[in-house]
């Protein structure tokens, strides 16, 4: 149930907060005080969207909050659970709407998108109002209603639980056969790709010596000219480094004799001569295989090109080359496969098609039966409300075949979707004589306010929200129908928290709780306030519904007398 609400530069509302109760809760108030401000923010709470013209002029931001109190083993506690939210204190809702960072939505402390809020919020609260668009109005509510009303949501779900496992199943089946149908064209394929890919013989970074053996080609000469060139300056002949290093030896040798300090230095000299003649070795063993051959070259030119041809054919890489070899050998095993996935597929579809038809028909057959159990309860709810005259009825029909429909999404004629086979549309005929026509068609609008009632308090005892708001459900009715709405309200509070607008003191009277909403004047600002009402208080505001502005002792004493009934 909602325990309190919080209401800050919304609209004409400066600062409100409203404190509530179990049971009936009713908000009277002049027209255009604020009553459906207090529903505007309501509906923000329950996920609509907010706009910067919300908030209230001369502030930078709106801020709505709302604190819930919910039944652990309730379908709300389920949903805020699988989300994360920890409800034992609660579940705090709170929206900012500011006209410079946008708007923001945090549930329980946490900042949360517009899907999680209404996802947690789906099952906290409803609000009907007087137009056609509430969801009891909705066709594509009506057979949920019915399901909910004969207790099939159970059957409903087994149903929505197999169609959803058909939809991936025929996608599968689509694409092994189209696969099939390109079996030949793409064996050939795969395997000219194989044959050609193997046919290179490709060895893991062969590119890359290719091209420094490419390199070097090109270069042969250069090479060879400095080469050589070094090999004659370290040991060519006379006045090479190995000459001149044999004549530093024997220098210092012959002075060592005079100084033993020396020998250690020719001693050195003597490695490094060594050292010298050892490069001069492998600068030959260089030359030797230096190849100026014209004709390797144009291999290796030849080879490279055929390289670069299948990296940029098959990747980019020889790497992803050799991985377009093994895929293919897979791919190629894959298709030998596909007939016998395809028939195991089909066995799979033919399962589960039987199981959806034989539940789907199951439901079908018993949303008939109850559909005459729910257009009894309606019409006896109806004639409470002062409509004995109106027929009520459920229209239920398959939903029909098309040549796009699935034969393993179809039962005889009929279309399978994720509810079943069937359609279901609410029709009345309000006077005798009429025939019944679809529900949203409704002209009146205090038909259509009983309507709505009378299905809220058929779907008490199923209905999942913890909160019920009627906005003006007093619309078009007066006097004795007024008074027997009020009853039936005060019911439906026995089961929810009902939480009601409402102009007519016939209504008002049957309240637990009630609130005074007024609007005032002050500074060149108009300002909201919701006062609750006790005793005297409550007796002048049923007074003022009775009579207006101007209270007598005889409206004052019709309004006792209304509350002490």
């Amino acid at each position: 149930m909602l325990k309190e609400l919080s209401i800050r530069d919304f609209a004409i509302i400066d600062d409100l907060q409203i404190r509530f109760e179990p049971g009936l809760t009713i908000l009277s108030g002049e027209t255009g005080a604020g009553k459906s401000i207090i529903i505007n923010a309501v509906n923000l709470i329950l996920g609509s969207r907010a706009s910067a013209d919300m908030i209230r002029t001369g502030a930078d931001a709106a801020e709505i909050e709302a604190l819930f109190n919910i039944d652990p083993i309730s379908p709300a506690a389920r949903a805020a659970g699988e989300m994360g939210y920890d409800i034992g204190e609660g579940l705090l809702v709170r929206r900012v709407i500011s006209r410079a960072e946008g708007n923001r939505v945090y549930v329980n402390g946490r900042l949360a998108t517009l899907q999680v809020l209404a996802a947690v919020t789906e099952n906290l609260a409803s609000i009907s109002g007087q137009h056609a668009h509430q969801g009891l109005l909705k066709e594509d509510q009506h057979l949920l209603i019915l399901d909910r009303f004969a207790g099939l949501m159970p059957l409903r779900e087994s149903v929505s639980a197999l169609y959803h496992e058909i939809l991936p199943q025929l996608k599968r089946l689509e694409d092994l056969k189209a696969r099939q149908a390109r079996q030949a064209e793409l064996t050939e394929l795969l395997e000219f790709q194989q044959r050609e890919i193997t046919a290179a013989a490709l060895q893991p970074g062969e590119d890359r010596e290719l091209e420094q053996e490419r390199l070097r080609l090109k270069n042969a000469g250069a090479l060879y000219e400095m080469v050589h060139g070094g090999i004659e300056a370290l040991y060519g002949g006379s006045g090479s480094a190995v000459d001149r290093l044999a004549e530093v030896r024997r220098g210092l040798e012959k002075m060592g004799r005079i100084d033993p300090l020396l020998m250690p230095k020719a001693e050195a000299c003597a490695e490094i001569a060594y050292r010298v003649e050892d490069l001069v070795e492998s600068l030959r063993a260089y030359l030797k295989s230096l190849d100026i051959n014209e004709g390797r070259l144009e291999a290796v030119e030849e080879r490279l090109d055929l390289l670069n041809r299948l990296k940029r054919k098959y990747g980019g890489s020889l790497a992803a080359v050799l991985e377009k070899l093994a895929q293919s050998a897979a791919d190629l095993a894959a298709i030998d496969n596909i007939t016998a996935e395809l028939g195991a597929a089909q066995d799979r579809l033919r399962e589960l098609h039987a199981r959806i038809a034989k539940q789907a028909a199951g439901l079908s057959k018993k949303r008939r039966d109850a559909a005459q159990r729910f257009t009894s309860r309606v019409a006896s709810e109806l004639s409470h409300l002062k409509m004995s005259e109106t027929e009520f009825g459920v229209a239920l029909t398959r939903i029909p075949a098309t040549a796009d429909t699935d034969r393993h999404l179809s039962l005889d004629s009929s279309a399978v979707s994720d509810s079943g086979i069937d359609r279901a549309v609410f029709t009345i005929a309000p006077n005798v004589g009429e025939a019944l026509k679809p529900l949203a068609a409704i002209a009146s609008g205090g038909e259509l306010s009983r309507v709505v009632l009378a299905l809220k308090s058929i779907l008490a005892a199923t209905e999942s929200v913890g909160t019920i708001v009627f906005d003006e459900v007093d619309a078009g009715i007066g006097g004795a129908v007024a008074e027997v709405v009020g009853r039936q309200l005060a019911d439906l509070a026995r089961h929810h928290q009902v939480i009601c607008i409402t102009h007519l003191p016939q209504i008002a009277k049957f309240g637990e709780h009630h609130f005074r909403i007024s609007k005032h004047v002050a500074e060149g600002r108009t300002h909201t306030t919701l006062t609750p009402l006790v005793a005297d208080e409550r007796t002048r505001e049923i007074a003022r519904m009775l009579g207006g502005e101007k209270i007598t002792r005889v409206t004052l004493e019709h309004a006792k007398e209304l509350l002490q009934k």
